[in-house]
């Protein structure tokens, strides 16, 4: 289960100066079990403000988020998130930086290593278990941060721009690995990001968000069957619609 129901959520934070910066309002949006959502919108939008609320990381002024009924008040195994950061242990190897959330959950050693061993195999990195942060590319790094988050078994998954700092090249193979990684898997996946391309690659639906003060402008399914031809008419159709959504919200913040 997987099922996300955001109602009303407004948050408001002070600058310096102590002028008031309303970064959410009123937002509602439901995500449906086992769907792959990506948030896009212009640059302070409120994208990881939300994420950061769904997760319990951060508290709205105003509204709730739901996890299948239950309210989210605060960080639960029943959530995970990747950031862009990878955010490893660098004095830990590969295998005990993904058994890390086990061992705070008090699971034993033996299985805790099973369970971890599993995930870094599904991720590619079987002849890395051992290895240790520095010794990884960008992009592997990122799968260990992957694997650490599957590995609690969370119903829903939370990804802050995971493949931001990647090149070209890495960031398609890694959207490739996480659609193989859901179709198995089957998670709710709430994905950030500033790419087009990509949430039109990965997406059951996009969701523009509008700025100043972040509000959902439009929802936008994406019903072209896996896998996608980036090349495809079809593709290069709901990315100029998304495009040009975005231009219109540059434009006019908060106006549409």
């Amino acid at each position: 289960m997987g099922k996300v129901v955001i109602t009303d959520v407004s948050r408001r934070f002070f600058m310096d100066d102590k002028t008031e910066f309303l970064a959410l309002d009123s937002l509602s949006l439901t995500i449906k079990d086992d769907e792959l959502v990506s948030l896009v919108g212009p640059s302070g939008c409120g994208k990881t403000t939300l994420l950061r609320i769904i997760a319990g990381l951060d508290h709205p002024d105003s509204g709730s988020v739901s996890l299948d009924n239950i309210l989210i008040t605060k960080p639960g195994p029943r959530v995970g998130m990747v950031f862009q950061e990878y955010s490893l242990f660098p004095w830990r190897n590969i295998l005990d930086n993904v058994a890390f959330g086990l061992e705070m959950k008090k699971t034993g050693r033996k299985e805790r290593y099973r369970q971890a061993q599993y995930y870094i195999d599904l991720v590619g990195l079987t002849s890395f278990t051992f290895c240790y942060p520095y010794e990884l590319s960008g992009g592997m790094r990122q799968r260990v941060a992957i694997a650490r988050a599957l590995a609690n078994d969370p119903d829903l998954l939370l990804m802050d721009e995971p493949f931001g700092a990647l090149d070209a090249q890495t960031r398609n193979t890694m959207q490739e690995e996480l659609l193989q990684i859901w179709e198995k898997q089957k998670k709710t996946i709430i994905f950030v990001t500033h790419s087009v391309d990509e949430a039109v690659y990965l997406s059951d639906r996009i969701v523009v968000l509008s700025s100043d003060p972040g509000r959902v402008s439009t929802v936008i399914d994406v019903s072209i069957p896996r896998p996608r031809d980036r090349t495809s008419p079809e593709f290069a159709s709901i990315r100029r619609d998304v495009l040009r959504l975005l231009t219109l919200l540059d434009t006019t913040p908060g106006k549409i």
